[in-house]
């Protein structure tokens, strides 16, 4: 069972089944999805914070999904977990412009210290992914 709590621009979810905490700010143009613990979800919507608290508070999260569509560039998506989707059920998201390879995404990851919570998924991936071109590569046995 899902139970949400939402705000202006944030949204929370809490996956009971799974016991799964996730999460979205923005919406529209700039949407962003984000893997949260259950003490950032228990707070977020404390009643003494302030207004831009839960964004910074989300924030703190390990970035899903990112598709970001303003007026400093063309509209592009970043997706740092491919398993978005199966995470965050219940977002509506949208992909915006082109969406960052695998490549460059791996590099931005492993150079932010922001994304310091995406390193471990992501590098085991890549090398799930060299692993199955390797292996591809590899002439079939006689």
């Amino acid at each position: 069972m899902m139970h949400f709590k939402e705000g202006d621009g944030w949204r929370c979810c809490y996956d009971s089944d799974r016991e799964l905490y996730t999460a979205e700010t923005g919406g529209g143009q700039n949407h962003t999805l984000y893997e949260i613990t259950k003490e950032i979800y228990d707070h977020v919507d404390d009643p003494d914070a302030e207004w831009y608290w839960p964004y910074r508070l989300i924030g703190k999260g390990r970035h899903l999904y990112m598709a970001v569509d303003d007026r400093c560039g063309p509209p592009y998506t970043i997706v740092f977990d491919e398993d978005y989707q199966t995470l965050c059920p219940w977002a509506k998201t949208s992909v915006r412009g082109k969406v960052w390879d695998e490549e460059m995404t791996d590099a931005v990851v492993e150079v932010l210290a922001s994304e310091e919570d995406n390193r471990a998924q992501r590098r085991q991936k890549k090398a799930k992914r060299e692993k199955d071109a390797a292996e591809s590569d590899t002439p079939p046995d006689e």
